[in-house]
């Protein structure tokens, strides 16, 4: 070959592989620096930033190191861009007075940014169940959305069968498991902080989501007229109620107003009444302890009197 043709060929190579290493650094996902102020929450973003003790640490950790994992965010139609992944970074960065952040920007369907910004949030420790119940909400509408695009022929039964076990099998939990936590949704907010806040249990909650607005604001009246938070059958009764149009405040008071069974054979102290009469080391374990030491000696002194 002459050597003006190999020159030729060496340089057509040459070309083609720049080309393509252009190409795929091109598709390679860059980091950017994005002022702070051009970054918007997720639309309808079910998981709460707290100003709590992790995020003080969050916030000191940035002060000191910058945020050193980038928020994942697309690009909105009407300027900025929309977090994906990343909203305590951001706004730790904000209480830390950063004026930019490290930014992969990603253009994705509100679909797969729904399912992406519930699978990188769902990895955090704790997750209060009202987060947990519309996260899985969210995510189970967009898995049907991307099947009733991919599979145009499957029923409508299939369909929901496979995204709610496929919600299942990418979360940890059962099908149906997931099904109970969306029924939260169903709750009023007054009665879902209380599920979040432990004053009432998750069984009775997801039982309660079957009455309607109004049923629910009723409850709750009677629940706090009595003071009492409702056990599992208490909660399966007032459904039923309310299956069967029997339902009103009256009768939610009357089954609230129920001494429980648990209630009927234990005996509450509260530690506050029985620190005033125990020296500040003792633990719980040794004030149980001697409870029943002193309980012996006066259940022996009445065994004497009685004998006299």
């Amino acid at each position: 070959m002459p050597k003006s043709n190999a020159n030729l060929a060496l340089k057509g190579l040459d070309e083609m592989f720049s080309t393509e290493e252009s190409r795929q650094e091109q598709q390679r996902e860059q980091v950017q620096q994005i002022p702070i102020g051009e970054l918007f929450p997720f639309k309808n973003h079910p998981f709460k930033v707290l100003d709590d003790e992790s995020m003080q640490r969050t916030v000191e950790s940035v002060e000191q190191y910058g945020v050193l994992s980038p928020l994942i965010a697309r690009p909105r139609p009407e300027g900025g861009y929309e977090i994906i992944s990343g909203h305590r970074r951001q706004h730790a960065a904000e209480l830390a007075g950063l004026d930019t952040l490290p930014v992969i920007v990603r253009e994705m369907t509100d679909d797969a940014a729904v399912i992406l910004m519930v699978d990188s949030n769902l990895q955090r420790e704790n997750i209060l169940p009202s987060e947990r119940a519309f996260a899985y909400k969210m995510k189970l509408e967009a898995l049907k959305n991307q099947g009733a695009r991919s599979d145009l022929t499957s029923c409508q039964l299939g369909t929901k069968f496979r995204t709610d076990e496929s919600l299942a099998e990418d979360s940890g939990e059962s099908a149906r498991n997931v099904q109970r936590f969306i029924r939260l949704t169903n709750l009023i907010p007054e009665l879902l902080d209380m599920v979040d806040e432990k004053k009432i249990a998750f069984n009775p909650a997801v039982e309660l989501s079957y009455l309607d607005e109004s049923q629910q604001r009723d409850f709750l009246e009677a629940m706090q007229d009595t003071q009492n938070a409702p056990s599992l059958s208490q909660a399966q009764q007032l459904k039923k109620m309310a299956q069967q149009g029997e339902f009103s405040y009256e009768k939610a008071f009357d089954v609230m107003g129920q001494e429980k069974k648990s209630e009927q054979d234990t005996v509450t102290i509260k530690n506050d009444i029985l620190r005033k009469y125990f020296p500040r080391s003792y633990t719980p374990r040794q004030m149980e302890e001697k409870i029943i030491q002193l309980l012996d000696a006066w259940q022996k002194k009445q065994q004497r009197h009685n004998e006299r």
